[in-house]
């Protein structure tokens, strides 16, 4: 439940501020104080929506008069044209919550679409979607939460809950095998002992040194999928695998026959397309 974040409501107020500053004007001067509406939330084209709970929450920010009913849960396939939701109460807090409620819904909806889309490219074979930290500031909760209503899963929430040595930490080190040498004395000294430590590797030679440091996860990043296929082959199950580099422009069924078991995609989160959806009063 997204709904169980303390920050949340934070969130949603601060939006709310961004776009109602000191009052919906127009809505004040068009619609009278007792006025009373209902509508209906319809997507307008097929996808997998995310946000209904945040749609509900936005509006009891505004008006706990305000009734919104969802008739299905987040992570639902809906097909174009369908209605999701209907909301009754005040018409000036129906049209205040507007805006806000529809870009969360549109983006994390898009989101959840995209990685549907993906996991279903890779289906028939072991590999993971996977999201990165390419998220946008502020809104990284909501947005890996739509990642996994689309079928996907999480990487590393942040900096603090994951070792991932990169090819600037590898440089920084003198190497693969110093800097996985570096992190894992860091995690016994640290007692973060249930942590895997996971390496950047460009190069078949810098697979052998991520190998050879015993490295947990071991990312082949920007490589063709036949160099993939090789590196998969040359760490016989010895260490995860996964994919990255621009997965979101690749053929995601031929990366994922190469063996890898995560394929991470910035794209599901820094450059997804919203799903079309519309609020219309009945």
């Amino acid at each position: 439940m997204i709904l169980r974040y303390p920050e949340l409501d934070n969130f949603l107020l601060a939006a709310l501020r961004e776009d109602i500053g000191d009052g919906d004007i127009t809505s004040s001067a068009c619609v009278s104080d007792e006025s009373m509406s209902r509508g209906v939330f319809t997507v307008k084209e097929a996808g997998v929506l995310c946000g209904i709970e945040i749609l509900e929450r936005i509006y009891k920010l505004i008006d706990d008069r305000v009734y919104v009913s969802p008739f299905v849960l987040d992570g639902a396939h809906v097909k174009e044209d369908y209605i999701f939701a209907k909301i009754a109460g005040h018409t000036r807090s129906i049209l205040t919550g507007e805006r806000t409620a529809l870009n969360i819904l549109q983006h994390l909806s898009g989101i959840a679409t995209r990685t549907a889309q993906a996991v279903q490219e890779v289906s028939g074979t072991n590999a993971i979607i996977k999201d990165t930290r390419k998220t946008t500031p502020g809104l990284r909760i909501l947005e890996k939460y739509a990642v996994k209503c689309g079928g996907g899963e999480n990487h590393r929430f942040g900096l603090y809950d994951g070792f991932l040595i990169k090819d600037n930490h590898v440089m920084a080190a003198g190497g693969v095998r110093n800097a996985v040498e570096h992190a894992k004395r860091y995690k016994k000294q640290v007692g973060l002992s249930n942590i895997p430590i996971e390496v950047e590797t460009e190069t078949l030679k810098q697979v052998h040194e991520a190998l050879s440091a015993e490295a947990d996860i071991i990312m082949l990043d920007n490589m063709s999928a036949e160099l993939m296929a090789e590196a998969v082959s040359i760490i016989g199950g010895r260490a995860k695998t996964e994919a990255s580099g621009n997965m979101g422009a690749q053929d995601l069924k031929k990366i994922a026959e190469t063996g890898v078991d995560y394929i991470s995609i910035g794209a599901l989160t820094h450059s997804v397309k919203a799903l079309d959806i519309s609020l219309k009063f009945e």
